[in-house]
């Protein structure tokens, strides 16, 4: 008897004890909100406790696959109870988390190279867009962490970039993809962000250095007052899929974004050329509302909401899906990180210094 149990206990301190392996996908269950389509991926952890951080270190090229296969990623039922761990998080899938530059919404810094979701009002919506597209140089990706869901509303919509693309007729994807977007902007701090939050310095002198640096035409009407013009991307290659996909602004900058009666007020005080912003096609000619309002209409029927939940992270690839905002009622918080610089129309990959983008 005392020999089996000699022997029964030597067979147990001599079997190797098994490695817990938290690179497994096993640990993790992949589903989807809506059955009619791939958009977002819902990534959830099969038991309570898996550490976000570590099975993201872990799951680098897993995730990435995932992103460029689905566009966007809901990451949910995590405990993802911090900004610091959304900052780990982010910094987890890339080393090259990106300052708030070029700005056209009021954002503030919360900590590092987070920052809060734009500031507009709660009762206004923001029209579906990709981020920076308005820009010759752009984040490939954007996360959204949910710290408060709204009380109503609130939500982030998204839309596949490439499905909108090859949504809009023909006769105006030719016209945009030859003549391409021109961006015009007046920086007036009464009526938008003045020229000192958006290029984030208050040295005139490095603002011309930087418009040159990146082709934007820039000038001064007085002393406070700039106005500057560049000339965009209206459609973009992924560089990875080598998908097209509709990449502009042309659309949310327009002055018929606005309300009519805001519209009229802003045209009769200050003329079209002094706008806060505007655009037009490539070459300065006037683009028709009725396009405008054919593409509007093309992301509303693209548009895919769901409702915030405390804690949720939204990881999208920014060129391959547009999101926005709806209004809402209530408190709502929602921190945004961005990464991977990326410039149109040159040789350069994702995640390689850009000195044009990061000013």
């Amino acid at each position: 008897m005392q020999q089996e149990t000699r022997k029964s206990i030597k067979r147990f301190t001599e079997k190797r004890p098994r490695p817990i392996n938290i690179s497994s996908q096993n640990l993790v269950t992949l589903s989807q909100l809506s059955p009619s389509g791939k958009l977002p991926l819902v990534i959830s952890p099969q038991e309570e406790g898996l550490d976000l951080v570590s099975w993201a270190k872990h799951n680098s090229a897993f995730i990435e696959e995932k992103l460029l296969e689905h566009g966007g990623l809901l990451f949910r039922h995590f405990e993802s109870n911090s900004v610091q761990l959304f900052e780990q998080f982010t910094s987890a899938l890339s080393n090259h988390l990106l300052d708030y530059k070029e700005r056209s919404t009021p954002r503030t810094e919360v900590t590092g190279k987070i920052y809060t979701s734009t500031e507009y009002p709660a009762n206004q919506t923001i029209p579906l867009h990709n981020e920076l597209s308005y820009s010759r140089s752009w984040p490939m990706k954007i996360w959204f962490f949910c710290l408060q869901p709204a009380e109503t509303g609130g939500e982030t919509p998204f839309a596949d970039s490439s499905r909108v693309f090859q949504r809009i007729p023909e006769a105006i994807k030719a016209r945009f993809m030859e003549k391409r977007v021109m961006y015009v902007r007046n920086y007036m701090p009464q009526l938008d962000l003045s020229w000192q939050e958006v290029f984030q310095t208050n040295n005139r002198a490095e603002v011309e250095r930087y418009c040159r640096s990146i082709d934007m035409e820039c000038e001064w009407i007085n002393e406070q007052h700039l106005r500057t013009r560049q000339v965009c991307q209206a459609v973009a290659l992924h560089p990875e899929t080598s998908r097209l996909v509709w990449f502009n602004q042309a659309h949310l900058f327009h002055i018929s974004n606005l309300d009519p009666a805001v519209r009229e007020t802003l045209l009769s005080l200050y003329g079209e050329e002094s706008l806060p912003r505007n655009t037009y096609y490539g070459d300065g000619k006037p683009i028709e509302p009725a396009v405008l309002d054919e593409i509007r209409a093309i992301y509303e029927e693209e548009q895919i909401a769901f409702p915030w939940q405390k804690g949720d992270i939204v990881m999208l690839d920014n060129m391959l899906v547009a999101h926005g905002r709806a209004a809402f009622t209530g408190m709502r918080r929602v921190v945004v990180a961005m990464a991977d610089p990326f410039t149109g129309g040159s040789s350069q990959r994702k995640g390689e210094s850009n000195d044009s983008f990061q000013h």
